[in-house]
């Protein structure tokens, strides 16, 4: 038996039909590069071994394969390893490779069917947050939402993510345009913009227009910067609202994904 064959994962093989076939000793090495870039930092061989599901006797030859790949490094005065210059390269191309655009409005269609309601993505354009694509669904929502409106800043749960995560210079600037000057320091603002840091959502309920309720949240890129906004809007009378509804976890599993895939760190 060669090598191949021997690295070649059990579940598979030519007789399985559920995966195309993988080399097992990829697989497992490939858990401590997943580990350094989700921690983010450099560590110790006893510390990455274990968060790896590992003994350091079997991470050390992984690492040392890896080290000469460019893939991993290690630091010459406190043994420490990190991610290499490969990995650097290799990442810094993927990003230049992704489009969160793209990417989103292609994941559009699907969030509509599972939350059944209309979807939009928003970026941030000339005039504030800018709705590039909305996708309806189930549920009818008689709005004049089209590609190309400008959510408000301070009354739609888009324009309050963007204010959550978005530049305070820029954040002001739009508000004091759309005749809201000094609502940063808004105490009830500023609450609002807080709680919408903390888990990951905006909502409104009969702000802007009555009957109308609507949930949103950010899509990160690998900085940690705000680079599109996911929403869903309906009839308050059927969509609930709130961090825990349903819907505010649909938006928040796509986002995390899109997220994830434009390389913000995963959650450990």
């Amino acid at each position: 038996m060669d090598d191949l064959s021997r690295d070649l994962s059990p579940a598979d093989d030519e007789d399985s039909p559920r995966a195309p076939r993988g080399i097992q000793s990829v697989e497992v090495g490939g858990q401590l590069l997943k580990v350094l870039a989700r921690t983010g930092r450099r560590m110790a061989l006893k510390d990455l071994a274990r968060a790896a599901y590992m003994t350091p006797a079997k991470a050390h030859p992984y690492l040392v394969s890896f080290g000469k790949l460019g893939l991993i490094e290690q630091d010459a005065v406190s043994g420490h390893y990190g991610l290499g210059p490969l990995a650097m390269q290799l990442g810094l191309i993927s990003l230049q490779q992704v489009d969160p655009v793209r990417l989103a409005i292609a994941e559009l269609p699907a969030l509509a069917q599972r939350i059944g309601y209309t979807v939009s993505a928003s970026v941030w354009g000339d005039s504030g947050p800018t709705i590039i694509r909305v996708e309806e669904g189930p549920t009818a929502v008689y709005v004049a939402m089209r590609h190309g409106t400008t959510a408000s800043v301070r009354h739609t749960a888009t324009g309050k993510v963007f204010a959550a995560f978005g530049p305070r210079e820029r954040t002001e600037a739009a508000l004091a345009a759309d005749g809201h000057a000094g609502a940063l320091d808004d105490p009830a603002f500023a609450a609002e913009l807080d709680a919408v840091r903390t888990h990951q959502v905006a909502e409104v309920t009969d702000q802007l227009l009555p009957g109308i309720s609507a949930l949103a949240t950010p899509v990160f890129d690998g900085f940690g910067q705000l680079v599109l906004c996911l929403a869903v809007i309906g009839p308050s009378a059927t969509l609930r609202t709130g961090p825990d509804s349903a819907a505010a976890g649909h938006l928040r599993d796509t986002a995390r994904s899109l997220s994830q895939r434009l390389g913000a760190p995963t959650s450990a």
